[in-house]
């Protein structure tokens, strides 16, 4: 039996991950077409998996792996979210409006992640593009290391805003095994945060046309100043060899 209403409010509140799981499943087969999840905290898995226009709402902290291998749906969380957000995800958008932790994006194929707040260690680990696929990761704040790790596509933006003086808007080991796609900081680094496989370049006219296409949209999401953050000066890291271990390897 299909249901009427096509939003469906859902309270997780000392729920088991594996029950939430269940009944976001259910409630999309029967036809809903946003979830509201309240009182979230810590369940994880959530939106793995999924390939429908599902749009998730949700109050609270998700645990790990969430929208792992989804394809299609949006997701915002209204809070912080925890590791593994967007795992090996393929298509959808998902919006966080605080922190994010370790490992955003791992292994990403497509989609985007737009997150407001910081976030922690090896963000965009293993992303890939293939064909029309083409994975974006937009930071409002900060990254620490390993940022774009063993990366082979797509993009990855750090915004660095609302800093403490004197907090580095990245960590070190950025593009460590790097061998495609783009990095963009809205700073100036040092060349030692640098890995060996990537170079430093500022932004072409191709390149301020990605930035000017995917922030606005991200300011759209999160209602800031598209202008003022295109005021400040860019800069673009990409792997100056598309074979970073080739001589270890092979010869």
């Amino acid at each position: 039996m299909k249901l009427k209403s096509t939003i469906l409010r859902i309270d997780a509140k000392k729920m088991y991950y594996k029950e939430l799981n269940e009944k976001i499943h259910q409630t999309i087969d029967n036809g809903v077409k946003e979830i509201v999840l309240d009182n979230v905290n810590g369940q994880r898995y959530i939106g793995d998996g999924l390939k429908s226009d599902i749009k998730i709402v949700i109050n609270g902290v998700p645990g790990n792996d969430l929208a792992a291998f989804m394809d299609g749906p949006t997701i915002i969380v209204n809070s912080n979210a925890q590791d593994g957000i967007g795992n090996t995800m393929n298509a959808g958008k998902i919006i966080v409006y605080g922190d994010a932790q370790d490992i955003v994006g791992h292994s990403m194929r497509g989609g985007k992640i737009y997150i407001r707040g910081n976030v922690g260690y090896r963000v965009g680990i293993h992303m890939k593009a293939y064909r029309d696929l083409y994975p974006v990761i937009i930071i409002g704040g900060t990254a620490r290391d390993f940022l774009g790790e063993y990366m082979a596509g797509g993009l990855i933006i750090i915004l660095g805003l609302n800093r403490q003086k004197g907090e580095p808007i990245v960590g070190s080991y950025i593009g460590t095994g790097m061998h495609g796609g783009r990095i963009y900081i809205r700073d100036e680094i040092e060349d030692y945060q640098l890995g060996k496989e990537i170079r430093l370049f500022g932004p072409d006219e191709d390149d301020r046309g990605k930035l000017n296409l995917y922030l606005k949209e991200y300011c759209q999401d999160f209602s800031l100043d598209f202008k003022g953050i295109l005021k400040e000066k860019f800069i673009k890291l990409i792997p100056y060899t598309h074979r970073p271990y080739g001589k270890l390897y092979a010869y």
